[in-house]
């Protein structure tokens, strides 16, 4: 008589093991959390070093004056966008994890990436795709590359056996969840097999120094499909995202080892693939014939860019007396907020209005220095008077009415001055010291919530 099947339940989140179903994980707090899944049999603890064939080296403690810090290398990839969220290149030896939703654009960016990396020896792995549909998409791309080999293969031991035969520079493998390793006796795309070949392909990326990039499939609240150990295992975490009504792609940094953690690229959906956006503030800035009311121009930052979005307010008159707030792209809370201070602190009576609020170009926009640009747009909208085309605001609002300084602010309008505007607004706290010779636009300075209605309606 066979034995009976032993499981054991996962959490979802940290990975923690339990031989009894939880509602709360004991070990990071996380609710329903909890999967049931098959005992891994069979798996030794160097299943690893057997996969890659390697012995690893074991490890002894060492005084930090005796470690060399060495420079890491970096491979510079065709697009600028991607650099610039990797931390200026791919660094070797690096674990590279992208997630987003189906059909953003994920394999379409990365096949492109290796298309055009004719100098490198490129292995794009999938276990989604055939062969035929890869070569179909790349004719559409329109790019040709000899040095980039195509492998539909799953098993990871099989995986290593073209990893050595091609010795590629780099690796994409689309998709972590379908990677299926011999050593774990579960189904691909379940929490231990992601656990096991994501491991696995830690370890081929550091000891044969070569990047990898996994695309991770994302669930239905956004987040990346798997246990959250995942994310901590890569070096890496992209997140590929936007709206499918818009021809606009975000790449945003999650976590990165090898540079800022806050940086983000755009690029815009066409049909021959995807192009990076190079200059994204005259994109996101609408262009019109006539001024119209309720329109403020912020000047946010993205990491380390400066960016000009534009701030869409519609204030009416509440149809069906509870009044409406609703936000599309920024925090509905932090407008909430926004809107007491100008009644509170400047005597707008707003209460009973519907608000609604927009960030233009499908962005979710986290900055605080875009508080001005919004009190702009939704004192203009109640008025009916439209704010000038060419004015710019980068300032956060208190609880007080007080105008608040923001980091950065000679890079807002240094990019405000370069896109040609005639005014910004600003903190006169970010104002003292700041050298106003070295720029051409109007620089004005304002204390509170009512000096920026007088400024700009009188």
């Amino acid at each position: 008589m066979a034995s009976k099947e032993k499981t054991a339940f996962f959490c979802k989140e940290c990975g923690n093991e339990s031989p009894k179903w939880f509602g709360k994980c004991p070990a990071c707090g996380a609710w329903n959390s909890c999967v049931e899944e098959k005992v891994v049999t069979g798996k030794d603890s160097s299943s690893v070093k057997k996969t890659i064939g390697l012995e690893i080296e074991k490890a002894f403690p060492t005084p930090i004056k005796e470690i060399t810090n060495a420079k890491e290398q970096r491979i510079v990839l065709p697009y600028e966008e991607l650099n610039r969220v990797l931390g200026g290149g791919l660094v070797l030896g690096s674990l590279t994890l992208v997630g987003g939703e189906p059909g953003i654009g994920k394999s379409t960016l990365l096949l492109q990436t290796a298309l055009q990396l004719s100098n490198k020896k490129v292995l794009y792995i999938s276990g989604e795709e055939s062969q035929t549909q890869i070569k179909m998409r790349a004719d559409r791309i329109g790019i040709a590359n000899p040095n980039c080999y195509i492998l539909t293969e799953t098993n990871t031991n099989e995986l290593l056996k073209h990893f050595k035969a091609v010795q590629p520079d780099i690796v994409v493998i689309d998709s972590i969840q379908t990677l299926d390793s011999p050593y774990v006796d579960a189904t691909a795309g379940s929490l231990s097999q992601i656990r096991e070949t994501a491991a696995e392909m830690n370890k081929i990326a550091k000891s044969y120094q070569v990047p990898v990039f996994l695309i991770g499939h994302i669930t239905k609240d956004g987040s990346i499909a798997g246990p959250k150990i995942l994310e901590h295992i890569v070096d890496t975490v992209l997140q590929f995202e936007g709206d499918r009504h818009y021809g606009f792609r975000i790449l945003r940094t999650i976590k990165n080892r090898f540079g800022s953690a806050s940086e983000l690229g755009i690029f815009e959906m066409q049909a021959s693939g995807l192009r990076e956006v190079t200059n994204p503030s005259e994109i996101l800035l609408s262009q019109r014939d006539e001024e119209v009311s309720g329109i403020a121009i912020a000047a946010t930052m993205e990491g380390q860019r400066p960016m000009l979005i534009e701030t869409q307010a519609l204030v009416s008159t509440a149809a069906y007396g509870t009044p409406q707030r609703s936000t599309t792209g920024f925090d509905t809370r932090r407008m909430n907020m926004l809107l007491a201070v100008l009644e509170k602190r400047a005597g707008f009576k707003l209460s009973m209005k519907d608000v609604f609020l927009n960030i233009a170009g499908g962005l979710h926009v986290e900055d605080p220095a875009i508080d001005m640009a919004v009190i702009a747009a939704v004192l203009s909208s109640n008025a009916d008077i439209p704010i000038s085309s060419r004015y710019s605001f980068a300032a956060e609002v208190g609880l007080s009415g007080e105008i608040r300084a923001v980091t950065r602010v000679d890079a807002r309008i240094a990019e405000a001055d370069k896109l040609g505007f005639e005014k910004i607004f600003i903190s006169k706290y970010n104002a003292k010291g700041l050298d106003t010779r070295r720029f051409n636009i109007e620089i004005v300075p304002v204390a509170t919530v009512y000096d920026l209605a007088t400024e700009l309606f009188g």
